[in-house]
Formats: structure tokens, sequence, C-alpha cells
């Protein structure tokens, strides 16, 4: 009671060994990383913005402060690229080639649970998806020059996967239908779908070739053929012709109205 140091963590005397760390006394139990809880007796640790932590978890506060990566081996930081192996970072100089056992880089590639060199793993004919630059070890989804998991071709506006879906390509880049039109798209005025190929533009709007065609009889149309609007769509002059009296009455009106604005 008059000479034994309280452990700074339970307030019990310390009887026997003491830990001297960070000002304080504390039983060898009781000293533990402020963030795993892994006793540091006999481990050592660091002393990290007034915390003391285990090795592992001070290099990962300092990794994610530097905005890098950890190696789930030896525990240091990765200053180089990493080498992603099961979702997991590694230094590449741990691992070798399963098949010709040559020090592996951050190009290696991972099949079936093993890792192999760039040159072998190409001599095996896999697939490498377009977006992750990984093997694609299930079915292969064949766009725009490349080959992708199903997961990863996706739109480069709202990054949801086309599942089989069309898509419309720009630049390099895959859109959905939605937002190929939004940003770039012709909309034909009929059918409500992107224009791939040449534009009808009658009516202040935009059509197909295929689409531009009499509301009425539904003869297609050019734009060398006569026509007449009616309720905002073409109609042939034969069946213009077929119009009461009284409709092309209002149609003329209407479009000597609409002239005068």
């Amino acid at each position: 009671m008059l000479f034994a140091p309280c452990c700074h963590q339970c307030g019990e005397f310390i009887i026997g060994r003491v830990i001297k760390a960070m000002n304080n006394s504390w039983h060898p139990e009781c000293f533990r990383c402020d963030l795993c809880q892994e006793v540091l007796a006999d481990i050592g640790f660091v002393k990290n913005a007034g915390r003391h932590l285990c090795r592992p978890c001070h290099n990962r506060e300092k990794a994610r402060g530097l905005g890098k990566y950890i190696c789930q081996k030896c525990h240091a930081i990765i200053d180089e690229q990493p080498l992603i192996f099961k979702n997991d970072p590694y230094h590449p100089d741990h691992f070798n080639c399963a098949n010709c056992g040559k020090e592996l880089t951050a190009d290696a590639r991972e099949l079936k649970g093993e890792l192999y060199c760039l040159p072998c793993h190409d001599k095996m004919g896999v697939p490498i998806c377009g977006a992750c630059r990984r093997p694609i070890e299930g079915r292969v989804v064949n766009a725009m020059g490349k080959q992708w998991h199903v997961e990863h071709f996706v739109c480069a506006k709202c990054e949801k996967p086309f599942l089989g879906h069309r898509h419309y390509e720009r630049k390099g880049l895959a859109y959905c239908e939605t937002h190929y039109n939004q940003l770039f798209g012709d909309v034909c005025f009929h059918c409500n779908r992107v224009i791939e190929g040449d534009v009808v533009s009658a009516l202040n709007k935009a059509w197909c070739v295929n689409c531009f065609a009499c509301s009425t009889c539904n003869t297609k149309l050019t734009l060398k053929n006569k026509f007449v609007e009616f309720d905002m769509k073409p109609v042939c002059k034969k069946c213009y012709e077929k119009f009461p009296l009284e409709l092309k009455k209002r149609l003329k009106k209407l479009a000597e109205t609409l002239g005068r604005k």
C-alpha cells in the first residue's frame, strides 16, 4: 500500500513484474494495444498520437494517413504498387510464380487460387478483364474490342452493369441508353430510341429513317414527299385529302397562325 505502484489501466496494486511505459505503470497483461488489444509486454509498442500501438496497427494507421497499403504478410507499408491476392494487398516479392518459380511483381495474375507471372499466365490463354485487369474465370463479356467480367462492364455515367442490356459507345466509353440519350443522342420521336444511323429532321423533331411515316396509313415518308403536320405527326398527302373539309380548314388556319408566330 505504501510503495507498490498502481496499474494505470485497472487501478490495482502491481505485485511482481511492472511495465513502465507512457509515463505510467502497468500490469503486463493490462498493457495492450489501444486498437486491437494485443498484449504489448513482450512484443514492444510504438507511440502514435498519444496512443500505444502494436507495430501492425501503427503501420496501418501510418499507411492510412499516407494513402498506402499494408502488406498482409509482413505488416509493413507497401511503398510500391501492391500485389492483390485474394482481395488482400502484399509485397509482390513474398510470392513466386506457381509455374516457373520466378519472383513475382505487381503484374502477377491470380488463377484458381494460384499466382503466375505475366508470361506464364499469357501462355494459358485466360482472358483479362478490361476494367480490373484480372483474369476472367467465369462468364466473359466481349465488347468494345476487350473482354470484361460481367459485373465490371458498366455505364461510364451511372456505373451500373449492363448485364446483357444494350449499350452505346462513344469515344471508347460505354453508356446505358438513358445516359447516352442525355449526354449525346438524338432520340426518335416515334420509337423513343437513340438514332444510330441517319436522322430525319422534320416538324422540329428527330426521327429514325424507318420511323418517319404517315401517322394514318403508315406509309414511309422522306423529306421529298409532301406531308402535313397533324397532332404533331406527319400525314401524307393522300390521307390528308381524305380528311373532312372542316378539319382541313382548321388545319390550314392553325398552320397560318403558327406561321405568323
